[in-house]
Formats: C-alpha cells, sequence, structure tokens
C-alpha cells in the first residue's frame, strides 16, 4: 500500500477546501459578523495541513493502484467531513462536535439531513457555507460515480464501463477532456438555475444558495420552511427542472451537448416514468383530499415525488399530511433514486433496469427452456460482472438498511423513526417520515450516537456502499 499516493491527492484536496471557506469568510465580513475569523481560522488550519501533505510527495513518482484508491475515496470523504465540520463548530452557533460533524458530513454527502434551527435568521456565511458543501460533493460523487467506481469494478455505478466504445472503460481516453466537459456543464447548470430563481423572484442570495443545493441534488435550504417560503409556482416548477437534470447521468447530457449519441436513453426515460407514475399517484392522492386549485396540486406532488427521487430533499408543505398512502409511497420512493452517473443518491436507475432485464431473461428462459435468453442494456449484452455487481449491491443496499435501523431501534427511536432515518441517510435523501425528522423537522433531537452512526451512514450510502464496507475487510489490508 502507497499511502503516499493518498496522502498527495487528499492534500491538494484540502487545500482546494480551504480556499472555498474563504467565500462564506467574506461573506460574514461584508455584513459585519465575527463568524468570519472562525472560517479564516479554519481555512489557515486546513490549507496548512494540505500544503504539507501536497509538498511532502509533491515530487515523488505515485501510482494508485485499486487499493489505493479505495482508501484514497473513502478517505477524502471523512477528511473533508471534518474539515468542514471546523468552521461549524468554531461559529457562535455554540455546535458541538456532534452536530458539527453531522452537519458537514450531511452537506457533502448532499443529503441535507440538518441539525440546525431558525435557519431564517442564521449570518450569511453559515448558510453559505453549507450550500458549498453540498455543490462540492455533489461535483465529487459525479467524478467518483462515472470515473472511478467502474473501473475498479466494487459494485458501483458500471453503466460507462457498457456503453463506452473506446478500449478502455473510462468514458474519454484521459481524465483532462472529461473534468473540463464535466465542470462546464456543472457550472453551466448551476448559473443557470440561479439567474432562473433570481427571475422568478428569489433574492440574489437565495437564488446563489438554492442554485448550488438544487443542482447537486442536496437540498439545504435558507429558511426552516425550505422552498415553501416562497410559495411561488414558478419557482417550484424550475426547482422540478433543474432538480431532475440533476437526476440525469452527467455523461449523457455532456454527450447530448456534444450531439454525439444518446446511448443512455433507456436509464432515463425509465427514470423519468417512475417520476411521472410517482407524481400522478401523489397527484390523485392530493386532488381528492384537498380544496386547491388542480395545476397547483400538480405541482406540489410533481416537485416532492422529484424531490424525494432525486435524493434532493426540498420541501414545499408537509406532504405527510396528505395522509397514509401518501407517506408510504414517499416512503417507498425514498429507496429508488436518479440515474447512475447523476448526482442524486439511492439504488439508482440503472440498476433497476439491470433488475428488470435479468427477471425478465429468467422468466423467458423458463418459459421456454429451449431458448437461450440473455439480459441485455442499451443493445449490448450485461455481461456476468456487472450482473453480479448490481446483485451484490443490491443484497448490501438491503442488509445496511435493515441493521442500521436495528442499530437505531436499539438506541431509543421509534420502528417509524429508525426505519425512515435508515433510508434517507443510506440514499442521502434527507427528510424522512414522522413527526421527528420529517420535512418539518430536525435531527437535532436524535441522540449522539445516532447522528455518530448516520453521518457514517451517508458516507456509505455516498460512497456506493461496496467501497466503503471493502476497506473494513482484514482481506484488503493484507499484503500479497
Amino acid at each position: 500500500m502507497d499511502y503516499r499516493a493518498v496522502a498527495l491527492p487528499v492534500g491538494r484536496l484540502m487545500v482546494l477546501l480551504s480556499l472555498f471557506m474563504l467565500v462564506p469568510a467574506a461573506a460574514d465580513l461584508m455584513v459585519g459578523n465575527p463568524d468570519w475569523v472562525g472560517f479564516a481560522v479554519s481555512a489557515l488550519i486546513v490549507g496548512c495541513f494540505g500544503s504539507v501533505a501536497t509538498l511532502a510527495f509533491l515530487e515523488k513518482d505515485h501510482r494508485l493502484g485499486i487499493r489505493e484508491t479505495l482508501v484514497l475515496v473513502n478517505g477524502a470523504w471523512l477528511a473533508f467531513s471534518l474539515a468542514g465540520a471546523l468552521p461549524l463548530y468554531l461559529s457562535g452557533l455554540d455546535l458541538s462536535l456532534t452536530d458539527a460533524v453531522f452537519e458537514a458530513a450531511s452537506g457533502l454527502t448532499t443529503t441535507g439531513a440538518t441539525v440546525l434551527t431558525d435557519l431564517d435568521h442564521l449570518p450569511p456565511g453559515i448558510l453559505l457555507w453549507r450550500s458549498l458543501l453540498q455543490w462540492v460533493g455533489g461535483i465529487g460523487i459525479v467524478v467518483l460515480g462515472i470515473w472511478l467506481l467502474p473501473g475498479l469494478r466494487v459494485g458501483g455505478s458500471q453503466l460507462f464501463a457498457i456503453e463506452s466504445s473506446e478500449t478502455s472503460s473510462k468514458p474519454y481516453g484521459r481524465i483532462e477532456p472529461f473534468l473540463i466537459r464535466l465542470l462546464l456543464l456543472y457550472g453551466g447548470l448551476t448559473l443557470t438555475c440561479m439567474v432562473l430563481y433570481r427571475l422568478a423572484g428569489m433574492t440574489g442570495f437565495q437564488a446563489l444558495n438554492h442554485a448550488l443545493t438544487t443542482v447537486s441534488s442536496g437540498g439545504f435550504s435558507t429558511s426552516d420552511q425550505s422552498m415553501g417560503q416562497f410559495d411561488s409556482l414558478p419557482i417550484f416548477w424550475i426547482a422540478i427542472v433543474f432538480m431532475l437534470l440533476s437526476g440525469f447521468p452527467f455523461l449523457f447530457m455532456i454527450r447530448v451537448a456534444e450531439w454525439r449519441d444518446f446511448r443512455d436513453y433507456e436509464q432515463v426515460v425509465f427514470f423519468v416514468a417512475l417520476a411521472a407514475a410517482a407524481s400522478l399517484a401523489a397527484f390523485v392522492v392530493l386532488h381528492l383530499g384537498a380544496t386547491d386549485t388542480p395545476f397547483r396540486e400538480l405541482t406540489l406532488s410533481v416537485f416532492h415525488v422529484v424531490s424525494i427521487i432525486t435524493t434532493t430533499g426540498y420541501a414545499a408543505s408537509d406532504y405527510l399530511q396528505w395522509g397514509a398512502f401518501a407517506t408510504a409511497l414517499f416512503f417507498l420512493v425514498t429507496f429508488l433514486g436518479g440515474c447512475s452517473g447523476s448526482t442524486s443518491g439511492g439504488f439508482k436507475a440503472f440498476r433497476m433496469l439491470v433488475l428488470i432485464h435479468l427477471i425478465r431473461s429468467l422468466v423467458s428462459g423458463m418459459c421456454r427452456p429451449h431458448r437461450i435468453a440473455e439480459p441485455y442494456f442499451a443493445g449490448k449484452r450485461l455481461s456476468p460482472s456487472v450482473i453480479e455487481g448490481v446483485l451484490i449491491f443490491g443484497l448490501l443496499y438491503a442488509g445496511t438498511f435493515a441493521i442500521f435501523a436495528l442499530f437505531y431501534a436499539a438506541a431509543g427511536l421509534d420502528v417509524e423513526t429508525a426505519l425512515s432515518a435508515s433510508i434517507t441517510a443510506l440514499a442521502n435523501v434527507g427528510p424522512g417520515v414522522g413527526p421527528i425528522i420529517g420535512p418539518s423537522g430536525t435531527f437535532q433531537s436524535l441522540p449522539d450516537v445516532v447522528k455518530w452512526l448516520l453521518a457514517f451512514q451517508m458516507i456509505l450510502g455516498r460512497l456506493e456502499i461496496v467501497s466503503g464496507i471493502i476497506i473494513l475487510t482484514p482481506d484488503f489490508w493484507q499484503e500479497r
């Protein structure tokens, strides 16, 4: 294990994170809030650690193997969570270390669960830092999902290995062209979303924060009422469009923008169809029990379904008041997630399609024993390694959800809250169901041990589970 190969990129990332800390420091300094000192000190500490690691190994010739890459992605997310918690801990919010780490981990994993209240009166630096954490985490998971995990064959997003016409499993021959395209797309979506929010009635500060957390599928807001603070149908539809776009594969959007090909349309169509079906079901339930205008009911139904299925976690109202069926529907939608290679979390539409094609081929083989029925995706036969990766992920996804739910129940949470907390952390959604962590609640009242477990589960879910679990096994650390 070449730990120096891991320390160098983590050090560079820490330096980059320290530069981001200067943005909320400037925001607080402009309004005269003393929290700017905490951000400046945090930037100095994090920047120094990152610089030392970078300079110490800069001249060395390091090569990232599979083991080093797995340690890197796990180490980077853990290091970023701790570093991101530092300005929160040093702020005037009087947060405990547990709450600061929970909030930072929730931000970086774009989960959107929060322990903070009275967001409407928090200083601008804190609100902006939470949004920036989600924006950084969103771009990080896209790079992880498209570039690293397919080649590792550890049950992550293997869609791009299937589609790629290159001899490599990477979407482009070298990482630099891909990163340039990705950053341009990510930044362009963010800027466009911000401008539209501003034109629809948000202030400049609100538009910036919500654009950062919409495109990243994060869901942090500047108000305890989340998107409900605006009560604006145009704003809701802008959010719907950009949440959907952020749930699409970024590689697919890059290809569409370049008029290259549309090979991932099957996953995108399936994802949109799922969102449409769930939205229709929610609309019927809301329309039968409400007295609002049909268009507003449709808007709220689509908004909340898209918010949950893309794991963004915005709320425009308390959808748990729509009845038991709606509560069950939103709980089930929490499991799904967006497309592979997007900023969304969850099980992902690609994996669901693979399972559907696999089941279809098995049923066809049973009905016609003499016929060879093989599962296909995007016109290509699914390899055994891809099917195996999806099946293993599905088993671990269900097992992780159940085990952590048992832990939360043992820690004193009621069954509804324990189940909801487990899946909302694993799928990186944010709000759960029930009166405690529902769209109108926060995670503040949960025991500290539960918050630490939730923070770990958020990171585990963001790392596609397998790449997080594998480094905990003794075999991984044995010298070969």
